[in-house]
């Protein structure tokens, strides 16, 4: 297992960009969060394989419909250990 920060730049917010998240990585089996900043970015916490992270991250660069992101800055974290995804 590996947990991924990341970032999400763009036209993110008022799109149903966490709505969408939260689904997609339910589907895939990543735990972790999502939320809103300030800023008028997303944050979002991905917890669970390798691939599977990539594969989720590769997803977030589209997103829903609506949604425009520039771009994701991701780092890699220590674990926290959810068990399910959640929007915050």
């Amino acid at each position: 297992m590996t947990a991924t920060h990341c970032i999400i730049h763009g036209k993110v917010q008022s799109v149903f960009y966490r709505d969408w998240t939260v689904a997609t990585a339910r589907s895939l089996g990543i735990a972790g969060w999502v939320r809103n900043l300030p800023d008028g970015t997303v944050e979002a916490q991905l917890e669970g394989e390798r691939e599977t992270i990539a594969r989720m991250i590769e997803a977030m660069r589209g997103g829903p419909p609506r949604a425009a992101p520039t771009h994701i800055d991701t780092r890699e974290v220590p674990g926290e250990g959810f068990d399910t995804f959640e929007r915050r």
